[in-house]
């Protein structure tokens, strides 16, 4: 994501003014594929494929989104057993974030893991804040016609985080949100690096200001980064933190990076999850 925002930035000097900015930008974020790796194939194994098919109000036209559905050992004789959205962040599918989806299952949820538009087999679509935003709301309905009475969860690492945060704002139902190395803006992660002195915070059009919704979120929020994140940096997700409002909690992954705080902190999760949601 680094290298890509340098390109963000240098093609926001170059293209200043130019129609095509906002979509190079959509591209550059999102990174829209339907790669995957190994690991995730593997952890992709045994999940069951869900269709999401709903009215795009942005676009006008019919969308659908594919989803891959992991479910609890104890979810059929547990009737209250919690239901978790999972929103992936950048450049991979769902299936190459199938391994973190499983990580949430251990941990004792049933899992709904999406593709936004223009990502694997969902409709394709250049993705964009918006769409993404309106995406997961799609599947936050889906789950929650399926399963009402079940406690329902939002979760979302990376860029996912930040849709996470604009849906758990926008939602009165959810039972609480989780975010692992997610940021406080785009143009607050552009300021991080290096030359994020050049002042073309303006020129971003993918902003996802999600410090400025986090504070309207009405469930406990958990905040999860890793010491060692050198794409997200934790000090984006301690000012996240700080900005929320209602009940929360931290959580610093001593050693986690982008990619493998949800594998290292998986103790400190349990532990997390138990103190502010009351859930073992």
């Amino acid at each position: 994501m680094k290298r890509l925002l340098a390109l963000l930035l240098l093609a926001a000097a170059v293209l200043s003014g130019c129609a095509s900015l906002d979509e190079r930008q959509r591209g550059w974020i999102f990174q829209p594929s339907d790669r995957t790796w190994w690991r995730g194939e593997e952890a992709a194994q045994g999940m069951q494929d869900v269709w999401i098919d709903f009215a795009s109000q942005e676009t006008g036209n019919a969308a659908r989104l594919h989803g891959l559905w992991a479910a609890d050992e104890h979810f059929a004789k547990n009737p209250k057993a919690p239901v978790l959205l999972y929103l992936h962040g950048a450049r991979y599918n769902v299936v190459g974030s199938a391994f973190r989806a499983r990580q949430m299952q251990a941990l004792g949820f049933s899992v709904l893991a999406i593709d936004y538009r223009g990502f694997g087999k969902s409709s394709p679509a250049l993705p964009s804040e918006s769409l993404a935003y309106e995406d997961a709301r799609a599947a936050w309905d889906w789950l929650a016609k399926q399963y009402p009475d079940r406690p329902r969860y939002i979760f979302g690492h990376s860029l996912g985080g930040a849709i996470a945060i604009d849906l758990a704002a926008r939602v009165p139902d959810e039972a609480g949100t989780l975010v692992e190395g997610t940021f406080t803006s785009i143009p607050d992660v552009v300021a991080s690096y290096k030359w994020g002195w050049l002042p073309l915070g303006p020129l971003i059009t993918q902003r996802f200001d999600a410090i400025d919704r986090v504070a309207q979120i009405g469930s406990p929020l958990l905040v999860v980064h890793g010491s060692e994140d050198a794409t997200i940096k934790p000090e984006l997700g301690r000012r996240l933190y700080d900005a929320a409002t209602g009940k929360k909690s931290f959580v610093l992954v001593e050693g986690g990076s982008h990619h493998n705080t949800n594998t290292m902190g998986q103790p400190q999760y349990r532990v997390a999850l138990a103190e502010l949601f009351g859930l073992r």
